[in-house]
């Protein structure tokens, strides 16, 4: 099963310059997550509502022009799984703001359930309450994965985490130490993951490789210098992790300040 995570940065940009379709074309996904879809579906365009052979799957912002999520899910994993949306968790501070695409897979020979995020994780950075409310999704978001797993779900979990958790992990990091994205506190909330058992999928595999990142500033042109963060991620469970093949970033991926993740799972 290939899976492919990538904030957009706007969803009808990406399809205009058809590096949507492109990516589909070259790398032909099972699923494909999407955050910063920014619109509503009656703002889309009759590919992007049926982009087939897939089925789509959005989760809109109700402001317009912000946030949302969404996934794309191709005809032949309905071969095999049932297919369950969901847009939301118990406790989201912000679940008007479309931060969630949910797919749960269920078996249809066995029964067993695969549950797959692509999140739009909070910034945090316009105020105080929206930094608190970040601290808020990570422990209530960390909780109900947890709760998963006592299901006997297997469970991965991904997109725009907005966090970098260790010095390797920016190109910067005495410049940003304790800034937002790259805070103390949200770092530790990463450092739990790891303790309770969730593996950040490439940096098991990569655990020394520098300059890697996923998001780069459009402002300063930093792309040019590969001056990023590496703030997008693959996250699983055991039973996940272990059936890993391959997972890379691909940087070459144009029309966005994020690039793609690509995940290859032997299910």
């Amino acid at each position: 099963m290939r899976i492919i995570s990538w904030n957009v940065n706007g969803i009808r940009a990406v399809e205009k310059k058809w590096e949507i379709q492109n990516l589909i074309n070259a790398y032909d996904p099972d699923l494909i997550f999407m955050q910063e879809i920014k619109w509503t579906p009656d703002k889309f365009s009759a590919y992007i509502n049926s982009p087939a052979p897939y089925v789509a799957y959005y989760n809109p912002a109700e402001k317009p022009g912000y946030a949302g999520t969404g996934v794309w899910i191709h005809s032949r994993v309905l071969d095999s799984y049932t297919v369950e949306f969901a847009s939301s968790f118990p406790g989201d501070p912000v679940a008007n703001e479309g931060r969630v695409a949910h797919a749960i897979l269920t078996e249809k020979s066995t029964g067993s359930v695969m549950d797959i995020f692509g999140i739009y994780f909070p910034n945090g950075g316009k105020s105080e309450e929206a930094w608190q409310g970040k601290l808020v999704f990570y422990r209530e978001f960390s909780a109900y994965i947890d709760s998963l797993r006592t299901l006997w779900h297997s469970v991965l979990w991904g997109g725009d985490v907005n966090c970098a958790h260790h010095r390797i992990d920016l190109a910067r990091p005495d410049a940003n130490d304790g800034k937002i994205g790259f805070h103390p506190l949200e770092r530790a909330w990463l450092d739990g993951c790891i303790a309770t058992d969730w593996h950040d999928i490439w940096r098991a595999r990569n655990p020394d490789t520098r300059d890697i990142y996923s998001w780069w500033d459009v402002i300063t042109r930093s792309r040019l210098t590969n001056v990023g963060w590496r703030i997008d991620y693959w996250w699983s469970d055991d039973s996940i992790i272990a059936k890993t093949r391959n997972i890379e970033y691909m940087p070459d991926q144009m029309w966005s300040d994020h690039c793609p993740v690509l995940l290859d799972l032997d299910i």
